[in-house]
């Protein structure tokens, strides 16, 4: 019989491991995917679907109403918890508290609301990461941000659900008041819109580092919520070198600008801003308002002086006579609107 073949073992010495080469322990990739998620992607979409419970267009459709890409139907990339996820919301639909589209509709305010919050998460945290990688000897990035997940994350969910429930009892709260009113629709109410915009950004911004770019844009939208939020207003949107906000008081949302000029404008190390603010009904829909008052705030702040407010006939005919100076200014066409007559104010 013929003996069978067995390699001989290898000679030599054992090879050293070089610096660089992956370590036993070492973290691996994915390992910061499955940290935050609980795991790592393990179903394909038609899989998903089946286990949701959902049609493969209904799961495709919540899916990116969820503002997620869409996979080929062979890619595993999906887990458990995305399908547990898209059966909670089949439950609610099959209990008819709210139909396909509604749910929807309700996804892609979720989706869009939570991919700009962890964005903006992810940015603040990246600085915390570096500083405590810093502080630690022989630990990596990654396992930095895996310990601050794991202590992090916790916390944060809970504080999220709490400012959800404070945040829906407010808007609750607003639309039980405009059902009170003789007005039939809901979405429609009286608010005083202003529009805060930073002077020449564009040309600042090509002299600026894109680390200054970041800064000035963070400080910017942070003193201008916190002046909003004083004033009892809403942001509704920032755009990066501008800021949309409302208030159903025009007395409030003047002091807003006026909060807004002096946080922002005569600091001397912030650029010049210009402020417009207009009265009227607008439209509330999925957290954005919409309507005339709307456009014409954006269009007085290209008429407007450096760190100076200026307002429509509407907004002037609410603010108190005895409390507030209004003076016309020339007329000037104004796109959308013709020609209009803005004027300037400030208090006596």
């Amino acid at each position: 019989m013929t003996k069978g073949f067995e390699p001989e073992p290898a000679s030599g010495p054992p090879i050293d491991p070089q610096p660089g080469d992956p370590q036993p322990g070492d973290p691996q990739p994915g390992d910061l995917e499955r940290a935050i998620l609980g795991g790592l992607p393990e179903l394909t979409a038609p899989q998903m679907a089946e286990a949701a419970g959902v049609t493969r267009d209904q799961a495709r459709r919540l899916w990116r109403a969820l503002g997620f890409p869409e996979y080929p139907d062979d890619t595993p990339a999906f887990l458990t918890a995305d399908a547990d996820a898209i059966r909670l919301l089949r439950g609610v639909m099959d209990e008819g508290l709210l139909d396909f589209d509604l749910a929807v509709n309700l996804t892609r305010a979720l989706g869009q609301t939570m991919a700009r919050l962890a964005d903006w998460e992810i940015s603040s945290l990246v600085q915390r990461v570096e500083e405590m990688t810093a502080d630690s000897e022989g630990v990596t990035r990654v396992e930095t941000a895996l310990r601050l997940v794991e202590q992090f994350s916790r916390p944060f969910e809970e504080l999220l659900i709490y400012a959800w429930r404070r945040h829906l009892a407010a808007a609750a709260g607003r639309i039980e008041t405009l059902a009170g009113q003789d007005d039939e629709d809901l979405h429609v109410t009286e608010l005083t819109v202003g529009f805060a915009d930073i002077v020449g950004f564009t040309a600042l911004s090509n002299t600026l580092t894109e680390d200054r770019i970041g800064d000035l844009v963070e400080l910017f939208e942070m003193r201008c919520a916190d002046v909003v939020a004083t004033q009892r207003g809403r942001i509704i949107k920032s755009i990066g070198d501008s800021v949309l906000f409302v208030n159903d008081d025009p007395v409030r949302a003047y002091d807003t600008a006026e909060g807004i000029i002096n946080v922002i404008g005569r600091d001397q190390r912030m650029p010049d801003v210009r402020v417009g603010l207009a009265s009227g009904p607008v439209v509330m829909r999925l957290g954005d308002v919409f309507g005339p008052p709307v456009n014409m705030a954006a269009r007085l702040t290209n008429v407007a002086r450096r760190n100076r407010i200026i307002i429509d006939a509407a907004t002037a005919g609410l603010l108190p006579a005895d409390q507030f100076e209004t003076r016309r200014m020339a007329a000037r066409p104004v796109r959308g609107f013709g020609i209009v007559e803005p004027l300037a104010v400030r208090r006596h």
